[in-house]
């Protein structure tokens, strides 16, 4: 009976299961993911059968299912601040939703144009936007090295002995690029060269890149363009991220973050990590190829909940770095000998950022910030022993009415620099040392003119008063005519300075055995810009495109210029006799195809120039500005497998000739070759957040040829045995990085 009583119930379960096949069967199953334009699954977006109810929402991942009876249907993907998508849909298919950004949103919030939050696509200026997400496709160890695949904006390695560097955007050298945290001149003068390293990237949310002077609004150093870090906001920051990376070099870099929440606070807390300590030698010249380092920095930033949301945060950074570079003996017994060469560079910073909206009907914000920065560093037997402290206050008004979108403000900027060089010692006794002390207050206005439905015009103007050289005026003026929805133009106008400090930011002063020479009082460097750009979006079959085009040229009235050929044995800084010309093209592309392959590529011509006169000959002479290539591109290619959610990024840049600080007789070239870095990436995720990744750097494996003269005798004790051409130590030969090809594999992890 029992047994019995179990067949039944076995033949009835199978019989329920045929059932439901049956059923199953004549449904079908509309599933697919949903991406935004720049490869972001979409969580939680909204998915309905056209002209029904009938529809679902999508999962974190941007999956969705839909059961249905149809055997064909048009399928509305929806999300707020896209576009709707709509696609065909047939049995069996799987759909992929590619939404791209809403005209009614126009694009992402940019604050670096105009010091107020607009949208990229509303700003005057033109603004590049990058995310997180574009750095993970080539993951590098800090900002610095992350910006290589940026269009026009290209970090240059200005010693083969301690890899310092700049970044220089559209052939402007490095001290003309103001890099900021958060709005705040953060990174300068000084900092300049060490500062750029230590930003964990689990802090940043986006960095904007605006090209050209911008001193109208953020004063000294801004002429050749800025780059702001907007740090997350602890709000909407994932509960913990992690990120670990290494390569065969056996470097590892470690990123962590986390979240807090106290009464009415939200915090952010970021660390980074950075270690390398095996010593390479791959061409043999006994000297290190990449300096050893060893780097720890914190980020913490608060929020705080306020009435009507007036805004109130506070943040601080502490970064620590020791590093060297040199002739494969050197230990740190050496440091300041003349026995083993090596360059030995020790920082300590910390920076203070805060904002605060005053408690009054108009909206007044005052914002601060202030920076130490303590290096003691040696170039072989050159100490350079640096202390710099820059106090920065703002106070800003903002209001609109009719057609004005007015902003206004007063500034202070106190700098407090002393080194063990000549720059701070008394001009009549160079036995005593008098620090800098540099105060500039400053005043500023813009004003945001709505001419028309499609037209905007906006008016700036900025007074300061320098204690040591008097009165600085810097206008600005750039118009926006918006032609249709994807098409729009804007024209710029303005004036940048900057007071030059050499031996902070200049690193030919310091490396090496040459003499430094400042053969006359150095003035402010002042130029005069113009751009035009245009902006467009086109919709073709197969997806989605941009093209962001510009044509910009630079006058410089003065600029310092540092002459290292008129003797291989001095640096000689002094004012330019003449001006000095940055003028070319950049074009900046993005194709989105709704297979989900992503490509973005840009290229940038340019054409920067020193135009001299000989003040005893009055000879007229043009020259190209060294280490700066007519040519820069770079490309993002992207794919994501859908059904493994496996994406492949191979990412590059390519670099025409440039000029080199050659010697008389060098043998040498002049000119660096074309060559060209490539990386390739995969990378696998999880749906628990987790993400493995690897591939290889530099797959050509591109390593320049002789970056130091005569590394066998650094300390030139003999110049006088078989040296027929006179040559001395010289390590400023460089053009591209040191390191071939190299293997890495990483993990990451969101919680979110």
């Amino acid at each position: 009976m029992v047994l019995k009583s179990r067949q039944f119930l076995h033949h009835s379960i199978v019989s329920i299961f045929a059932v439901f096949g049956c059923i199953a069967s004549a449904f079908g199953q509309i599933s697919g993911t949903i991406f935004s334009s720049d490869g972001e699954k979409l969580s939680f977006a909204t998915v309905v059968i056209e002209g029904t109810t009938h529809g679902t929402t999508a999962d974190l991942d941007g999956n969705f299912e839909i059961i249905s009876t149809l055997r064909e249907a048009k399928i509305v993907a929806s999300y707020v601040g896209y576009e709707n998508d709509t696609l065909s849909w047939t049995k069996g298919k799987k759909l992929h939703f590619i939404l791209q950004p809403s005209s009614a949103v126009l694009d992402e919030v940019v604050v670096s144009g105009t010091m107020k939050e607009v949208t990229r696509m509303n700003s005057p200026i033109p603004i590049e936007v990058y995310t997180p997400v574009f750095f993970r496709r080539n993951p590098t160890p800090n900002l610095f090295t992350a910006l290589e695949n940026v269009n026009g904006v290209r970090p240059q390695l200005n010693c083969n002995v301690c890899n310092t560097g700049d970044i220089h955007i559209n052939g402007m050298e490095g001290p003309y690029t103001m890099v900021m945290i958060d709005g705040m001149p953060i990174v300068s003068a000084l900092s300049t060269v060490y500062g750029l390293m230590g930003i964990p990237n689990s802090m940043v949310q986006r960095i904007e890149v605006v090209k050209g002077p911008a001193s109208t609004l953020y004063g000294s150093e801004a002429v050749g363009g800025l780059i702001n870090v907007i740090t997350k906001n602890p709000e909407s920051a994932s509960r913990f991220s992690l990120d670990f990376n290494t390569t065969h070099y056996g470097d590892f870099n470690l990123d962590l973050g986390t979240k807090l929440k106290i009464g009415k606070a939200s915090g952010l807390f970021s660390a980074n990590v950075f270690h390398f300590d095996n010593i390479y030698d791959i061409n043999g010249d006994n000297f290190t190829d990449v300096t050893l380092q060893k780097r720890f920095s914190i980020f913490n930033k608060w929020n705080f909940k306020r009435k009507e949301n007036r805004l109130a945060s506070i943040a601080l950074r502490y970064v620590w770095e020791d590093r060297w570079g040199g002739e494969l003996q050197w230990t740190p017994q050496f440091r300041g000998g003349d026995s083993i060469y090596g360059e030995s560079i020790e920082t300590k910073r910390i920076e203070l950022i805060g904002n605060y909206q005053l408690p009054v009907k108009e909206k007044i914000t005052f914002a601060y910030s202030y920076n130490l920065h303590d290096q003691n560093s040696v170039y072989g037997t050159t100490f350079y022993l640096a202390k710099q402290q820059i106090g920065f206050a703002q106070l800003t008004w903002d209001k609109s009415f009719s057609k004005h979108d007015l902003l206004a403000g007063v500034a202070f900027r106190y700098t407090f620099y002393d080194d063990n060089t000549p720059v701070t010692a008394d001009g009549e006794n160079l036995n005593i040392n008098k620090p800098s002390n540099i105060y500039l207050p400053g005043i500023f206005v813009q004003d945001e003119i709505t001419l028309s439905k499609k037209q905007k015009l906006l008016a700036g103007l900025r007074y300061d008063y320098n204690s040591e050289h008097g009165n600085i005026l810097t206008p600005r003026l750039n118009y926006k005519w918006t032609m249709d929805d994807n098409n729009t133009f804007r024209l710029g106008f303005g004036n940048g300075f900057r007071v030059a400090n050499v031996f902070s930011e200049d690193h030919a002063a310091l490396t090496g055995a040459r003499e430094v020479v400042i053969a006359a009082d150095l003035k402010p460097e002042k130029s005069y810009n113009f751009n035009i750009n245009h902006t467009t979006r086109l919709f073709p079959k197969f997806g989605f495109v941009t093209l962001d085009g510009s044509i910009f040229y630079t006058y410089f009235t003065n600029r310092i210029v540092a002459d290292l050929f008129s003797d291989v044995n001095k640096v000689i800084f002094d004012n330019l006799n003449g001006n000095s010309i940055s003028k070319g093209a950049t074009l900046n592309t993005e194709f989105n195809f709704t297979n989900g392959l992503k490509v973005m590529a840009g290229g940038t011509w340019m054409d920067v120039s020193i135009n001299e006169t000989n003040t005893v000959t009055g000879i007229k002479t043009k020259e190209r500005q060294i280490q700066t290539p007519d040519f820069t591109g770079t490309w993002t290619i992207s794919y994501t497998f859908p059904k493994s959610d496996i994406t492949l990024d191979y990412t590059g840049n390519v670099t025409g000739p440039m000029r080199l600080p050659v010697v008389p007789d060098d043998y040498r070239p002049e000119y660096s070759p074309w060559f060209s870095i490539q990386n390739i990436q995969v990378t696998k995720r999880f749906k628990n957040g987790v993400e493995i990744y690897g591939g290889l750097k530099n797959l050509l494996n591109f390593i320049p040829d002789d970056p130091i003269l005569r590394p066998f005798d650094p300390f030139d004790k003999q110049i006088a045995v078989n040296n027929p051409n006179g040559y001395t130590f010289d390590p400023t030969y460089n053009f591209a990085p040191m390191q071939g090809i190299r293997g890495f594999v990483g993990v990451r992890w969101e919680w979110k």
